[in-house]
């Protein structure tokens, strides 16, 4: 049986979704491990001001091309644009495009979706619905299609607590839902949201099991693999560790962490943290391509590609390794030191939420305005406590997730394409794959160059100083206006501190509390 390198080879692949975070590292591995294949087509929406071609010219001059850079300069020739709008009826592709889609595509990868949790239902419908079924239309038209396969989401039926790797029944139709949405207003449409989407805890895993259902719908038809993902972090080994372009998921949170913005987190320490390294994914759906063009199994194929399972680590764990990571590597120019904490009681992160964080915004906000520049802090910390809601889900509970597939498919892998195209979370060193993250989010997010790591340390150390100050500078007042003007607080601050002077060595120096005494 040929390689999985070989059977890509002389093909043409259609990516949707290429200029996202997965889209590009699937592109990139093709490239590099797949040397043969012949064509890349990559669904482009044009923005404003940026031609199809300059989106993908910019992306690939990217960090995360440098190795396929390296081994062939002329790589770009391979990758093909084409223009296209999901949200248009037939995805926008023009007649010339479509023919030729339809005449040389040999496989489908179908990475494009909204991630967006708070996405309105329409939009949300629209994207990772409709798109679904205008994809398969064409797909369906491809004279030389092997495999068709779609990037769902681990968390797709999160409203149940095991999940197989099956196709669950869709909470309704959506062809009806689809039809009914039609003559709505988007206000009629929000209101009637939350009673949609039921036990679900947005529309971004409400639609992307009705997408589910879609693709089942033809799989009659085509050779469909669908790949679950948990929560996608950076990459793990490939191209190397720690690549991430961008602030979604935990990456926004490492980054507001380390930056000391992020003082609380509501969420529960024992929870398994479902991460999986984008490279892990890529690897997996590859491999599933080329199974189901190769064995063109009867039904549709479902993979959750989840690490709780096979390799858990907490959200305590996580917490103890990104704090350690950042007081050891700290970001430039941080806000407050590192110092972040998980809890999953309410009230106690309401508390730390209005300690550690409004009241710092507050008094920040307050210089600004006093120094002449704008205020910007609080709305900074607004930001960060709409997006940690919207986590609070996923970090609060636990689900298992069935891996067969996933377990079967690596036992069809020769030796050498196990290790080409590793998708074995098994041997995933957390305390490692964690500190690679957070260094990736300084290096490849923020553009912070390591160099610069000493001044960001000593600008911790002057942080730490403040706070010092400040802290006594508290005690210094809670003691003048509160304690000294009553002897009873009086008589019970110097016996605490009398009981703890007494156990100490006669030849240590003056507590503050015994010169605060004497003032």
């Amino acid at each position: 049986m040929a390689s999985i390198a070989d059977y890509y080879a002389g093909k043409s692949v259609l990516i949707t979704g290429a200029t996202g975070f997965m889209g590009k590292v699937l592109v990139e591995k093709l490239l590099r491990c797949c040397p043969g294949v012949s064509a890349l087509y990559v669904l482009v929406r044009p923005k404003a001001g940026q031609s199809m071609q300059q989106r993908v010219s910019d992306m690939m001059k990217c960090k995360l091309f440098d190795r396929v850079r390296e081994e062939d300069p002329d790589f770009h020739k391979k990758v093909v644009p084409i223009s296209s709008e999901l949200t248009q009826p037939g995805l926008a592709i023009s007649p010339q495009d479509e023919s030729k889609l339809v005449a040389c595509v040999n496989i489908v990868f179908h990475c494009a979706a909204t991630i967006r949790f708070d996405e309105p239902l329409k939009h949300a419908l629209q994207l990772n619905v409709i798109a679904t079924q205008q994809l398969l239309s064409l797909a369906k038209q491809m004279h030389n299609l092997e495999a068709f396969v779609h990037i769902s989401t681990a968390y797709a039926n999160c409203n149940r607590r095991h999940i197989d790797e099956v196709i669950y029944p869709p909470p309704v139709e959506p062809k009806k839902l689809i039809d009914s949405l039609e003559w709505m207003d988007d206000g009629m449409v929000r209101d009637i949201t939350p009673r949609l989407i039921g036990e679900r805890p947005n529309t971004y895993t409400y639609t992307k099991a009705l997408a589910e259902c879609v693709v089942q719908q033809e799989s009659d038809k085509l050779n469909i693999a669908i790949i679950r993902p948990s929560i996608v972090g950076a990459s793990w080994q490939e191209p190397f560790p720690g690549w991430i372009d961008n602030f979604n998921g935990p990456s926004g949170v490492f980054i507001a962490a380390g930056k000391g913005i992020l003082r609380t987190m509501r969420a529960n320490n024992d929870a398994v943290a479902d991460l999986i390294p984008v490279d892990v994914v890529i690897n997996l759906t590859l491999a599933a391509g080329w199974y189901t063009a190769v064995h063109r199994p009867k039904t549709a194929l479902v993979y959750n590609c989840t690490t709780g399972g096979i390799n858990p680590f907490h959200w305590g764990e996580i917490e103890y390794h990104v704090m350690s990571t950042f007081k050891r590597n700290p970001l430039e120019q941080a806000f407050r030191r590192p110092n972040a904490n998980i809890t999953s009681n309410y009230l106690i992160n309401q508390y730390w939420i209005l300690v550690s964080h409004k009241f710092p915004a507050l008094l920040y906000d307050l210089y600004l305005r006093l120094s002449g520049q704008k205020p910007h802090m609080m709305r900074i910390f607004n930001r960060l406590h709409k997006a940690i809601s919207l986590l609070e889900y996923f970090s609060s509970q636990d689900w298992e997730w069935n891996s067969d597939n996933m377990s079967m498919l690596m036992g069809h892998l020769s030796p050498e394409d196990r290790k080409t195209f590793n998708f074995d979370v098994r041997q995933l060193n957390w305390p490692e794959y964690i500190e690679n993250y957070c260094i990736g989010t300084k290096k490849y997010v923020l553009n912070e160059d390591m160099s610069d790591i000493p001044a960001a340390r000593q600008h911790l150390r002057k942080l730490r100083n403040i706070r010092y100050t400040f802290n006594t500078l508290l005690l210094v007042f809670i003691w003048r206006v509160f304690i000294a003007r009553s002897q009873m607080a009086r008589n019970i601050w110097y016996f605490v501190w009398q009981c703890k002077n007494d156990s100490q060595a006669s030849s240590h120096p003056p507590q503050l509390s015994t010169l605060l005494l004497t003032w």
